[in-house]
């Protein structure tokens, strides 16, 4: 059954003639004896006379031979210039690598290499450099680097490009990072949801956490963990209008979460799945591998799921609406069971919605 949905998926990328699968698997036709790569340029074959190989080397052993137009037994030119080009940002992170240069590394027009880049790995190069400077940083924080120190082994010229470039990935300032939320002010409160108990807790910069759960007690000792040196207290009257904002979440056919502001943790490729959630339109869903596929990165489905299960904000992050290819609701942080009843309940308003 495994293997039969992961022909599938390989099936569906092929038919898109995906390039991010070009060494990944070939597939092989049985009516002409040829095996090519998923993004062969040939006309797509009936599905029953498909079939596919980890590798060129064993397509060739079950007694196929190379596609001409495709060459799958040739290296993957494309993907050996993205690895080039990842090792040479790696190697200069202490610079800003332009995108001249970093193409000129590789031997191809700054064009064709930005539009390379970004379909292979789903994010520019600029947004990669960040990101490995940013890692870099955190890893330097956490062992009890200096600050100032840390910012410049991270490769950034200045403190105040660190902090404009790590905002977004730390989620907090690097000192308030670095002494586990120290200085940072953390207010909650918990409502009560015919879901159960839903804490939100906000930042000076927005919303951090938004969790269900069954005791007040639990789901304040969790959170008091996460951010076990900030300064955290109970306000329900200054977090009323998150509270408004986030129960309509769960009510109003309407309801958007573009104007709430986040102040979530997370690294590039898992921002990357939660700003894609974030464009699933309420009453619908998506699958993980149609997420992959949608941040360029069609392999990545165990990523994604696991990028969901992360999620800090349930509802403004709506990682509900994430389902198996075949419809079964897998997952869900906060049960399978809540899973259920905010699809039900976001369907059944649309329906509604429709019918006026």
């Amino acid at each position: 059954m495994q293997t039969q949905s992961k022909n599938d998926e390989r099936w569906n990328l092929v038919l898109a003639r995906d390039a991010n699968a070009d060494g990944q698997f070939v597939y092989a036709v049985k009516s002409t004896g040829v095996f090519c790569r998923p993004s062969c340029p040939s006309r797509r074959p009936r599905r029953e006379n498909v079939e596919f190989f980890n590798s060129p080397a064993l397509a060739q052993e079950a007694g196929f031979r190379s596609c001409h137009r495709c060459v799958p037994t040739r290296p993957n030119l494309q993907r050996q210039m993205v690895e080039a080009a990842c090792r040479y940002l790696d190697d200069h992170l202490e610079s800003t690598v332009t995108l001249e240069a970093l193409s000129r590394h590789v031997g191809v027009s700054p064009f064709y290499f930005q539009r390379l880049f970004k379909r292979t790995l789903g994010i520019s190069p600029r947004q990669y450099q960040q990101a490995q400077r940013a890692n870099r940083f955190k890893n330097a924080l956490r062992d009890d680097r200096r600050i100032t120190d840390a910012i410049y082994e991270a490769g950034y010229s200045s403190s105040s490009r660190a902090y404009d470039n790590i905002s977004g990935q730390l989620g907090m300032t690097p000192s308030a990072f670095r002494r586990n939320g120290h200085g940072t002010v953390i207010r909650y409160s918990i409502l009560s949801t015919q879901l159960g108990k839903l804490l939100i807790a906000t930042t000076e910069r927005g919303l951090c956490a938004v969790r269900f759960g069954h005791r007040e007690t639990a789901m304040i000792s969790e959170l008091r963990r996460e951010f076990r040196a900030a300064a955290i207290s109970r306000d329900d009257q200054a977090l009323r209008p998150f509270a408004q904002q986030v129960e309509g979440l769960l009510h109003s056919a309407t309801a958007t979460t573009a104007r709430i502001p986040l102040d979530i943790q997370g690294t590039a490729f898992q921002q990357q799945v939660w700003n894609k959630l974030r464009e699933i339109p309420r009453g619908e869903t998506r699958s993980y591998a149609e997420i992959a596929n949608a941040i360029g990165r069609p392999a990545a489905v165990r990523a994604v799921a696991s990028a969901c299960a992360s999620n800090p904000v349930a509802l403004v992050v709506p990682c509900h609406r994430v389902v198996q290819k075949n419809g079964s609701l897998a997952g869900y942080r906060w049960g399978v069971k809540r899973k259920a009843a905010l699809l039900e309940s976001e369907q059944a308003g649309s329906r509604r919605a429709r019918a006026v």
